[in-house]
């Protein structure tokens, strides 16, 4: 159900299927140990039953359906196991995430959307007026402790959740000055959605896509116009500010996925968002085309590796790596292509690590869940630090910033370790980087 039906803002609606989906989750608990949301909806229904007030969730408040919403941070595996959904063929058509977005946009509706979802709902925008000349003395306020204390105090966003540094130079701009290599565009030519992390924080990702794209024989483009995914907005229930973004985006990918071309998203929450969100919260043949046309950057590749038209022209081996599979990546229900596109390098010996980090688009940034998330994204670090040698991989950013809180090492996108393994050498290698503060410049 989308915001366009007129029983999404009802609220005697919303109260009877949040009721019937608590009753069928306090059945099952399958999910108790994914996040902090089954713990309390399962503790919220067991306090009524056992004081003999209720048979099952029918007595829940307003008050227990909020707290469960606000423990949620939309990773998407619930989804992914329940056996109770659409995908899954079964009656009961359970989407406990998208629930959980629907009470939290009724709540803002009426409430007004908080300061902290505000801020957080632009990465774009602050990319734009801190990036660019702007990065050093941006770096330099969000590098200070008291800076972010204060900044924790004003506007609720952590003071230990490490934000993203911002680059001198964006991507737009660094695209826009690009020479495309020789032989780029003979494969054709395809739109790159470059995220606003890879715009304005991690520019190397956008980067070595555009490198790996051109040596596949495509030309990279990306459209003026380009915003946010919507994404942070959708997470704080701002779904005015979502579908503002989803319009301005599909304005100008249409026209050129109406030519044929593919749109490559580069983050694996910006990529469910386009394929799987921007369908429902603006409901148009545009939105749709769009949606569709929408591939994972490392899903491209693992499409020409199955058209066995994949170069595999590998100058070095990476060595041993830990591949983190993203939750938004596992949402996509596209296995795991940069998984098998690493493993095809000579050289390379990649273990996966298959758990959340507990960021999962802006919830692990406020300050009232930062030691939630920490709690919860152990499992994460252990299984990372199991393999101290390895350079850890990962889709994503956001993941990758909790990875290296945690455990003091730099991941990289797999994209990033692609490019270095066809030997493309540019000077923004972080993987070379990484190698080399590691002791494995034997890799090379």
């Amino acid at each position: 159900m989308g915001p366009d039906d007129p029983r999404y803002f009802d609220a005697n609606d919303l109260e009877a299927e949040a009721k019937r989906v608590f009753q069928v989750c306090h059945e099952c608990r399958m999910c108790v140990n994914y996040c902090g949301s089954f713990p309390a909806l399962f503790a919220a229904v067991d306090r009524d039953i056992e004081a003999g007030r209720a048979e099952g969730a029918e007595k829940i408040t307003p008050a227990d359906r909020h707290l469960v919403t606000d423990l949620c941070w939309q990773c998407k595996l619930c989804y992914i196991k329940c056996p109770y959904t659409a995908d899954e063929g079964a009656s009961e058509l359970l989407d406990f995430p998208r629930l959980m977005a629907r009470e939290k946009a009724d709540r803002s509706r009426r409430e007004g959307v908080p300061l902290v979802d505000k801020l957080l709902g632009e990465p774009g925008r602050l990319g734009q007026a801190a990036g660019g000349f702007r990065a050093p003395l941006s770096n330099f306020v969000g590098a200070s402790k008291l800076a972010r204390k204060l900044q924790e105090k004003a506007t609720g966003i952590s003071a230990e959740f490490p934000l993203p540094s911002f680059e001198a130079e964006t991507f737009p701009a660094w695209l826009a000055r690009h020479v495309p290599a020789a032989g780029a565009g003979q494969a054709g030519e395809v739109v790159i959605f470059s995220t606003c992390t890879g715009d304005y924080n991690i520019t190397a990702a956008p980067k070595a896509a555009v490198r790996v794209l051109e040596h596949q024989g495509f030309r990279v483009l990306r459209p003026r116009g380009e915003v946010c995914c919507g994404m942070p907005n959708l997470d704080g229930g701002d779904l005015a500010a979502m579908r503002a973004k989803v319009e301005a985006n599909v304005a100008v990918l249409y026209p050129l996925v109406k030519e044929g071309r593919k749109v490559v998203a580069l983050q694996p929450t910006c990529g469910y968002t386009m394929k799987q969100e921007w369908p429902v919260y603006s409901d148009t043949p545009e939105t749709r085309a769009v949606a569709k046309a929408t591939l994972d950057v490392m899903e491209l590749l693992e499409g020409l590796r199955r058209a066995k038209t994949l170069k595999k022209d590998f100058q070095r081996g990476l060595g041993a790596l830990t591949y983190h599979a993203a939750c938004h990546l596992r949402a996509q229900k596209i296995a795991f292509p940069g998984l098998r596109l690493l493993s095809l390098v000579p050289d390379t010996d990649v273990r996966m690590v298959e758990q959340c980090s507990a960021v999962d688009g802006t919830w692990g940034m406020k300050a009232k869940n930062y030691e939630m998330g920490r709690k919860y994204a152990q499992k994460l670090v252990r299984e990372i630090n199991e393999t101290p040698e390895a350079t850890v991989v990962t889709d994503c950013p956001l993941s990758g910033l909790r990875i290296q809180k945690e455990t003091g090492r730099l991941p990289v996108h797999p994209i990033e370790a692609l490019q270095h393994a066809y030997g493309l050498a540019p000077d923004d290698d972080r993987l070379a980087a990484t190698s080399r503060t590691r002791g494995g410049e034997g890799r090379s």
